[in-house]
This record gives C-alpha cells, structure tokens and sequence, in this order.
C-alpha cells in the first residue's frame, strides 16, 4: 500500500499535481488518445464547447457550477470511450471590457478614450485582457476542467475575425444585413447602442400624469414621461374600446409646451384600455411598441425630441434640458394651463446600462441589422422560421422542457437585430466606403477607401462559436467530426441572448444546429436564497473556496440538489460536507488496500492482469464468489445501470447524489462493517474473496464518483492494482459484471 495512505488526504497537496500530469500528458486531446491507443479511431466523437468566459474579471460560483456540470458530463463520455472533445476559450466581450479599461483610466489618469485615440486605447484593452485571460485560465484549471487546451480560441483572435468577415459577408450578399434608421436601445452615458441583455430593469418610484395636450382635446391621456409628449404624433386606443370609438380617425393639432404637435386618433389591438385612461400617446421615435404601432398605421418616425446625450432638442422652453429636468418642466406647464388632471404613484421598471449606468433612451439611428422575417435564400423560410423549426422538430431538445416555451415566446416576437456598436474594442464592421461605392468582407485595394468606425456586437462573434472554433470557414477535419455539438450547456438567463443567435447563425451559414441538446442551469444563490452580490457581502470565490475545500468538495456542493432550471442555495457547510465525504473515500480505500495487501491480492491482481491493454478493462467475472458476496456485486450492477442511465439523460444531481449515497452508507457503513470479521478470521480462502470483493467495489466506485470528483478519485486510482490506464480519465466506465 502506498505510503501516501499514511496520512490524511490533502486536497491542497493533490489536486494542483495531478491537474498538471493529465494536462502534461495530452490526453485532454482526442487525437492524443487514438494516437496512444486509449480510444478507437472509429470511436463515436462527442463534443461540447465552453460558454466562453468574459475576460473581464474572476469567475464566480455561476461558472463553477458550468463547469462542475459539463466537466461531469465529458468525464463520463470520455470514461465510455467516445472521441470527446471539451474545447475551450474566452469573450473579449466588447461593451463590458471596454467599459472596464475607460473606468481605470478615467480614475487614474483622468482622461477619455478621446484624449487616448482609438491605437492607445485598444493597445491597452488588450494587456488587460491578457491578463484577464490569464486569471481565468488559472481558475478553470483549478477547478479540474478537463479542457483540451492545445485548441483553446478567443472570440477576437485572427481565425475568429476571419470567421465574422465571412459571415458578415454571406449574410450581406443574402439580403440579410443591411444598414437602416431604425430604433434602438442608446446608452447616453456609454455613447453606444446596447443588445436587449445589456439592459438592466431598476424598479424606481414614479409618477403616473394623466393629462390633455390642450383644453380642446377631447381624450384624456396617461403617462410617466410626460416630457417625450412634445414628440406625439398620434393617441392610440383599443378598437373594443366604446369609450372613444367616435374619435378614431380624427387629427387635432396643438401647441404643447411650446411644441407644434399634430396628433392622430388610431385603434390599436396593442392598447391596453385597464390601463390609465385607456389612451395612450404615441412617440414612435423613442418607443419600440410605439415605432411597431406606427409601422401599422403609416405614421410618422420622424419626430425626434431627445438627442445622443440625453437632452431635449425641441424650440422653447424645453431646449437643451436634461430629459429629467424637462419632466419638471412639463408638469410645472400642465398645472399652469389646467391640463393635469391626475397624478399617481406608481412603481416603475426602469431601463438602465448594466455597464454605465445610464438610463437608456430608444433612438432612432442609422446602425447595421440583421433581418429575421426575410426568407433565407435557398432555404425559403425567415431566420425567425428556421429559430422556431430548429426546436419545433426535436432537432435541438431543450432541457428542462418548459424553457422551450419561453424561447418560442421570444422568437415569435423578435426584431430586427442591431448588430453595430458605437465602441472600439471588437470585430470592426468589415465594410469599407469609398464616395458612393461599397466593399464589404475584405479590405480593398487602392487608396482612398474608410473602414465603417463602428464595431459588431460581440453576440456576432459568439454567435458562431460552435462551428469558428473547429475551423470555419475552411472545411477542417474537426468540423466534419465535432459539428454538431452533443451540448450546449450554460444558464438559463441567456437563453434568448447566446443560445437563440447560436441556432441563428449556424442555420443560415451550415444548414444545421450547432447543439443537439441545451442543458440550462438556475443560479446559485446563498444559503439564505438571495443572489451573490459584492453589495451583500455574500460572494464565494471559486478560488477561494477551492483553497478550503477543494476543487472536489466544490463540484460535488454545486451538482447535488441541483436540478436544470433550478436556482439552487450554496453555502460553506454544504460543501464542508462533501470535503469530509473526500476524507471518508480515502479512508475506504486505505482500508481495502490495507486488506487486499495483507491477503495478497493486491500481487496477484497485478499478476494476472500484466499484460492487458489500456483498452481493455481486466475481465474481474473470472474470479469466484461466494453466494453470501453475490449480492454485493448485484447491488453495485443496479447502481451502475441507474447512474449510467441518469448521466445519458442529464439527471447528474441524482447520479452523484445515489453514488455518494452507496459509498458513505452502503460501502462504508454497511459492506466494510460486515466484511471486519471476515478479514480478522482465520479462513484464509474467505480471507482473500472477501479482499477481491471489496477491491472490485472500490474500483467500481471510483470510475463512478470520477465524473463528479476527479482528483480524489484519480488519487485512489492511481494505486488501485485493478489499474488498467495511466489516468482514471481515460479508464472504462464500469461495466455490470456477468456470471
């Protein structure tokens, strides 16, 4: 028996060393594993790419938990000899690192990306991001990520910018892209367009004013932003609604706070008559449901009242104001002129910046889009169609279930998608103009010709992460063997943000799906249920927590109990338990190792099984058992049966939960109990069946636990005598025993 079960197992001493040999021997890659003889040539592939961490900081428990998951899940279709590949890499994720760097350089040097230029300025996202990188990579492989590094990719790396350029230009030459005055969400603060994700909703005090434009108008309206009423040009009411039915059709003009207006009366299915007055004014300019509703009536867009910075750019009185303080302003004009009839407080859900801050304001701008209800050419459906069909069909299987009904619920409704980006750091717009003439993928030749100064959003690059990190657009070896991916696994709060425009993407640039299955976790919250938040004091580092516990602790604490979907509560007691069900495994095996030592089992396993082949585990039926032992191994076959079939069907909270389950309380507390008398005897054959017996269900239960805990489990195995790989890693998953 090695010396090392002498001691106390030390995860701080183990897991860092064993991380480095598996990494040191190359197995972590397919190709090194067929080469090495350790999987078949013809092996079935099975691949899974990492929901690429932003290089914008540490990662939290959110990503622990991805990575407990999905390393579990390429553990265990490794261990079933699959060519398995888990390819890593990172986001630049333009918006927020960008806005990272301008913050330290703001507070540091006082100074904006302006003062800076465009070259600084990246030149120093970038050392940033490098170092971020570098963090990041640290945390992942302290967690026991089993990543196959030699084929790690960057969002904004060369091979992806060749990948976007490719896109981009496939989708321009299809119709698909093209460059529109259209409304978007605008950060004043950050001084670009945002993506629907990049909005966080504050709910804040409010006032709800319900007011006439002048005293001859005939409907009573409602509103909390009364200060966007100088843009109206129209009210809009349901058509059920009796109340103003003899008004729909007629116009009105005014002079509202000192703003010519001309209003409009039209019906609208869109128009909720429960709420306010049951009329609303319509600013299509600086509302997406207001721009719909005009769509649909031929109303104007034109009317803008509110700039870039956030300020009213109307005549008179409201000229140059912040829109904050003309609310004020307009209030303050109501009451004088008799127009205000109510005011009520209400609660409201304000759009913020989630990078700045900032209030975020919907402007009409001229930006790049990609169009969702054109038809595909060749494909003769709209991206919308083949979003919805990709799921609609089982193609894609999204777990758990009733998410899918809320994915068709955002597709349905999707818009137009804003793709360019007021910022600096990421994939330029690959366009280039040149007076009225326009090259769009690849920089021209010649002189005079100006590359588009804006940038794409980063969900473009991210977008075709499945099939650009295999090598599109070159027809590579591991796109014909790794795409589709099996999984696509990540948390349930991007669904619509990453995992829609994935589906997007590579049905218009393969044909296919990028994933067969999306697994989607829940957030992990405190022990009192509140989210993880700096304000709350309630972080967990991943690091630190490792440091503690340790990476298998950690892993174990965040899959039990944790349903798909699910939020689930994560606190240091819960993982402390599983550091102690670490020390009771290693007791175990000290224990039969000790035993199989002492009846000479250990020399005569390795005896007898000196000449097998990594890819082939010992035959252990041939040995004889007693009818008193039988019934041991039959219970191992159940759990194996059980766990396999709820690993295949992604029930890992229950598999690891019914494997810690048989090694505390059946293998410990039952079978080694019981087994004490039988190794003290004097009955030498017994002696010997009962140290195989318990030998095999050692072996059996680490290959089991592997997956879930990697390091303890490695550790162990590494002095198993039923060893049969140079890594547990690339070991059998345990077959159900005949005879």
């Amino acid at each position: 028996m090695d010396e090392k079960f002498l001691k106390p197992y030390d995860p701080e001493a183990t897991e860092g060393r064993l991380y480095t040999a598996w990494e040191e021997s190359g197995l972590f890659n397919p190709d090194t594993c067929i080469a090495e003889g350790i999987t078949k040539p013809d092996a079935e592939p099975f691949s899974i790419v990492l929901p690429p961490p932003n290089v914008t900081g540490r990662l939290h428990m959110g990503h622990a938990l991805m990575l407990a998951i999905e390393d579990a899940v390429v553990r265990y279709q490794r261990m079933q000899g699959k060519r398995t590949l888990w390819l890593p890499g990172t986001d630049h994720a333009a918006i927020a690192t960008q806005s990272v760097v301008e913050k330290k350089i703001k507070k540091e040097e006082d100074k904006s990306r302006h003062d800076l230029g465009r070259a600084e300025l990246l030149k120093r996202i970038e050392a940033y991001a490098t170092e971020s990188h570098d963090t990041i990579l640290k945390q992942l492989k302290t967690m026991g990520a089993s990543l196959d590094w030699s084929r790690e990719a960057f969002t904004l790396d060369e091979t992806r910018n060749r990948a976007v350029r490719a896109v981009f230009k496939k989708m321009y030459d299809a119709g698909l892209i093209y460059r529109g005055n259209r409304i978007v969400n605008w950060d004043p603060k950050g001084q670009t367009t945002i993506s629907d994700d990049e909005i966080v909703y504050e709910e804040r005090d409010a006032t709800l004013y319900t007011f006439r434009y002048s005293s001859d108008f005939p409907i009573a309206v409602a509103t909390t932003r009364p200060e966007t009423k100088v843009g109206d040009v129209a009210v809009a009411v349901h058509p059920d609604d009796a109340r103003y039915t003899a008004f729909v059709g007629r116009e009105y003009d005014a002079v509202f706070c000192d703003v010519p207006i001309h209003i409009k009366i039209v019906a609208d299915k869109e128009v909720d008559p429960a709420f306010g007055t049951g009329a609303v004014g319509l600013t299509p300019a600086h509302s997406h449901i207001d721009w719909e509703i005009a769509d649909r009536h031929l109303l104007s867009h034109e009317v803008i009242i509110i700039n870039e910075f956030a300020k009213m750019t109307v005549p008179g009185r409201l000229s140059g104001m912040k829109t904050t303080d003309a609310r004020d302003a307009v209030v303050a004009w109501l009451r004088e002129e008799g127009l205000l009839e109510k005011e009520e407080a209400v609660k409201q859900n304000i759009s913020t910046a989630e990078r700045t801050g900032g209030i975020v304001e919907p402007l009409p701008k001229l930006q790049w889009f990609v169009e969702v209800d054109r038809p595909v050419p060749g494909r003769d459906k709209t991206l919308k169609e083949l979003l919805l069909e990709s799921v609609r069909s089982g193609a894609i299987t999204i777990l758990p279930e009733h998410f899918e009904k809320t994915y068709f619920h955002w597709i349905e409704n999707l818009r137009d998608w804003c793709i360019s980006r007021q910022i600096w750091y990421g994939h330029r717009i690959p366009v280039w103009y040149r007076g009225e003439e326009i090259t769009v993928g690849e920089a021209p030749s010649g002189e005079g010709w100006v590359q588009d100064e804006d940038t794409l959003d980063t969900w473009f690059s991210s977008g075709i992460w499945t099939f650009s990190t295999l090598g599109w657009p070159e027809d590579t070896k591991d796109l014909q063997t790794y795409h589709p991916t099996n999984l696509l696994e990540t948390g349930y709060d991007i669904l619509f943000f990453w995992i829609a425009r994935m589906i997007l993407m590579t049905e218009f640039t393969l044909g296919t799906v990028p994933f067969k299955t999306v697994y989607l976790h829940g957030l992990v919250r405190d022990a009192q249920g509140r989210k993880m938040s700096k304000s709350l004091g309630n972080n967990m580092d991943p690091l630190d927590v490792t440091a503690k516990f340790g990476a298998d602790a950690a892993r174990m604490a965040l899959i039990v109990g944790n349903t798909p979907g699910t939020d689930m509560r994560m606190s240091e007691d819960k993982i402390k338990g599983y550091k102690h069900f670490a020390n009771k495994l290693w007791n175990i095996a000290r224990f039969v190792l000790e035993n199989a030592e002492n009846a000479g089992i250990a020399s005569e396993w390795k005896e007898e099984n000196r000449d097998k082949t990594w890819a082939s585990a010992p035959e252990r039926a041939d040995f004889p058992f007693s009818t008193s032992e039988r019934p041991y191994l039959d219970q191992c076959d159940a759990l194996i049966t059980e766990v396999t079939r709820d690993i295949e069907e992604y029930r890992l909270y229950l598999a690891a939960e019914k494997i810690y389950h048989y090694i505390w309380h059946e293998l410990a507390d039952k079978i080694l109990e019981e087994s004490k008398p039988i190794l003290l005897g004097e009955d030498g054959v017994a002696r010997a069946a009962r140290a195989r017996l318990l030998l095999i269900l050692l072996d059996r239960s680490v290959r089991l636990l592997h997956p879930f805990m990697p390091f303890v489990t490695e550790e162990i195995f590494q002095s198993l005598p039923t060893r049969d790989a140079p890594f547990l890693m690339v070991a059998h998953w345990p077959a159900i025993l005949e005879g």
